[in-house]
């Protein structure tokens, strides 16, 4: 499975996935990162690991169509045949969505649609974030929570999520029943 992950920051979901593959949790290879926004740490973590990147800012295309079909058009040319929106900020439309529907892996901090934050709320969540759900973890909020503390307490679980959930889309342990996901052999894939 070769991946193209696309980011907007940090890229902590990157590196688990970097990690992942380099000690051969995941089989998988990254393709190609993609941010937009330069200078991003997400990029260093990138170059470290040998891998190519590229950014495309939103700004400097005409519309999010042309902007949606130049990303699609990167990946492809790195031959990502999935894509993993690592905190990526922006949302696509018809171009990407044609090439890569089915295909793309959206991580998200929050129990969907439940807690989707600010102005994800109606159907406003299931607009942006309509795929079904792969893997999903609940983590404790606690009396004294601060925003950071959450946080801290989510990062790891979303990271060990994302992982697990690409590994059993690189297995073919995934299906898709409408806006259901089935994982095949789910006992022996805990394991």
């Amino acid at each position: 499975m070769r991946l193209g992950v696309l980011v907007s920051g940090g890229g902590t979901n990157l590196q688990a996935i970097l990690d992942a593959v380099a000690d051969g949790r995941l089989a998988a290879e990254v393709a190609v990162v993609i941010s937009d926004r330069p200078g991003v740490f997400a990029l260093e973590r990138a170059r470290k690991a040998g891998v190519p990147t590229a950014v495309h800012q939103l700004r400097d295309y005409p519309d999010r169509d042309s902007f949606s079909r130049a990303v699609a058009d990167e990946l492809q040319q790195h031959g990502a045949d999935w894509v993993v929106l690592a905190g990526w900020l922006k949302i696509f439309t018809a171009p990407f969505l044609s090439v890569y529907a089915g295909r793309t892996v959206n991580t998200h901090p929050a129990l969907l649609p439940s807690f989707g934050g600010p102005g994800m709320y109606g159907h406003h969540v299931h607009e942006v974030d309509a795929g079904p759900v792969i893997a999903q973890v609940a983590v404790p909020v606690l009396d004294g929570d601060t925003p950071d503390t959450l946080a801290a307490r989510i990062l790891p679980e979303e990271h060990r999520a994302l992982v697990t959930a690409l590994g059993w889309l690189a297995a073919g342990r995934v299906k898709v029943e409408g806006r259901h996901v089935v994982i095949r052999d789910l006992e022996e894939a805990a394991r």
